[in-house]
């Protein structure tokens, strides 16, 4: 199954998210046991290219297990993030490996 996190900074935190940068990509270049990393980047605030929060893209097969891996993020270690969301995601288009069919068809 396919999750999407995401995840709102606090307010004023960009120096929190700069200092912790390097540690959290590292982490997420790690393997990890139980979810797959399938994309991730920043949220940038408006037009500006200032960051202020994270979606990242997993594989998992439990909702469970993508809870504890977000907790293990770096950021999220070093209290980062407003808010974290963790939703089931029915990735349909843009695949590449390939067409995936939804869970929902239509």
């Amino acid at each position: 199954m396919y999750f999407m996190v995401i995840a709102t900074d606090k307010l004023d935190s960009l120096a929190l998210r700069v200092a912790m940068r390097p540690r959290h990509r590292d982490w997420l270049r790690g393997g990890h046991e139980r979810v797959t990393v399938v994309a991730s980047g920043a949220s940038l605030e408006g037009e500006s290219t200032v960051m202020n929060g994270s979606l990242l893209i997993v594989a998992a097969a439990s909702h469970e297990d993508v809870v504890t891996f977000s907790h293990a993020d770096p950021y999220f270690r070093a209290g980062l993030f407003a808010s974290v969301d963790i939703r089931r995601w029915d990735w349909t288009f843009g695949n590449p490996n390939g067409p995936t069919p939804s869970v929902n068809p239509i």
